[in-house]
């Protein structure tokens, strides 16, 4: 991937974020958000050519991208929403809160923004647009779900040490067969959205 979609943008703006966030559809773990900046003109080389839509990712892959974008960038950041907050304001809400400390956490902080989706709730006053499926067409926001993805499928592994019995480390808290089926021997644990209902489990919303 390249950067033709920033470089129209780039005689406008000198600071471009672009901004992702995984883990919205999980049953389990924190929603995580990063915020990538390149410096005006980027042009990826290298392994960085290889940057793409996170999810589309072998993860060996991911994460030396992941290491490299770190090397590269004029500077990110990587933010998290635990599942408790998840269920105090709404997944949604939880996702834009995310999302914006991202931002905020950026120093300098950007003067436009490149938000993955067709939803943003902005709290801070920077120039945005938002870019359906932006992690396929925009480098900076593939490069955000790289390290949001990276970030947060080691933060699941590490927690499947204290909570075994879910498997963690295989589905990352998404609701695959092996996690319903877990949930229903053993119950929900701490990191699980308390808030987020599931027919497989005959529970109401």
């Amino acid at each position: 991937m390249k950067t033709e979609f920033e470089q129209p943008y780039w005689r406008v703006y000198s600071h471009i974020a672009g901004v992702d966030e995984v883990g919205r559809g999980c049953l389990a773990g924190a929603v995580v958000a990063a915020a990538v900046v390149f410096e005006r003109g980027y042009e990826p080389k290298g392994i960085l050519q290889k940057v793409s839509d996170s999810k589309q990712l072998a993860p060996a892959l991911r994460e030396e991208l992941a290491d490299a974008i770190k090397q590269s960038a004029q500077c990110y950041a990587i933010a998290e929403v635990s599942p408790s907050e998840i269920d105090r304001l709404n997944i949604f809400n939880a996702t834009m809160q995310a999302m914006n400390r991202a931002v905020e956490s950026l120093a300098p902080l950007p003067d436009f923004l490149f938000i993955d989706g067709n939803h943003f709730k902005p709290m801070l006053p920077i120039a945005f647009e938002t870019v359906v499926k932006g992690d396929s067409k925009v480098f900076s926001i593939a490069a955000a779900s790289i390290l949001a993805k990276d970030y947060r499928d080691k933060l699941m592994k590490l927690l499947d040490a204290d909570y075994p019995q879910y498997g963690f480390a295989n589905h990352v808290g998404y609701a695959t067969r092996e996690h319903i089926d877990a949930i229903k021997r053993y119950g929900r644990c701490a990191i699980h959205r308390q808030s987020f209902k599931l027919k497989a489990l005959s529970e109401k919303g």
